[in-house]
């Protein structure tokens, strides 16, 4: 039997979004090791455990065909020069794209590719976002203000968080640059062997 089809509202500017059957939050202790500058991080940290961004969405199911969607709501901050973001992932099924749409605020998703090319498209309201198949992507926000991002992806992709660690973090990072944002190396960076690169295109179902 089908799933029965459904409406659901999402509110302008606060991205408010009715009939979600899922929420979660991510802490600042959830987002460990994510930044260059530890000590600014155990500062920050050890004035509250706040919420850096929350995510509410719709999974109707999580059959290959189905889609899930939902949004994400970012809070704006720093952590030394880094702008607040979220862990980035890669689909765990590598070849399931997913967009984005800017609903308030703005921010940049940071793109890296398997063998480490970099990509940097600025969100802001209005403005949809084509993540590719086999694109690991994060969300920065870059702004003063919450940045709130709608998306769709198929509901069979799954994340794989753990991408990112495996090569000490992505390839660069991005900080503030007076009123803006630029992007600098991570020295920390590992490449993907040909065997790592092999095994993300062996997750395609």
């Amino acid at each position: 039997m089908p799933a029965p089809p459904s409406a659901h509202r999402l509110a302008p500017g606060s991205g408010a979004l009715t009939g979600r059957s899922h929420r979660y939050e991510k802490r600042l202790s959830d987002l460990a090791g994510l930044y260059a500058d530890g000590k600014a991080f155990d500062r920050l940290l050890g004035s509250g455990d706040r919420v850096v961004y929350a995510v509410e969405d719709v999974r109707p199911s999580a059959a290959a065909g189905d889609l899930c969607f939902g949004v994400t709501h970012m809070q704006p901050g720093r952590i030394g020069a880094e702008f607040f973001m979220t862990r980035g992932h890669i689909h765990a099924i590598a070849n399931r794209p997913e967009t984005y749409r800017g609903e308030a605020g703005r921010g940049v998703m940071l793109l890296e590719s398997p063998d480490g090319a970099v990509e940097t498209l600025e969100v802001a309201p209005e403005t949809t976002i084509y993540v590719p198949p086999f694109w690991i992507h994060r969300s920065v926000n870059t702004g003063p203000d919450p940045l709130v991002m709608s998306f769709v992806y198929p509901a069979d992709s799954g994340q794989d968080y753990g991408i990112i660690a495996r090569s000490n973090g992505m390839k660069v990072r991005i900080v503030a640059d007076g009123a803006g944002w630029r992007t600098v190396p991570n020295p920390a960076w590992r490449p993907r062997t040909a065997e790592d690169i092999a095994a993300i295109h062996a997750t395609v179902a």
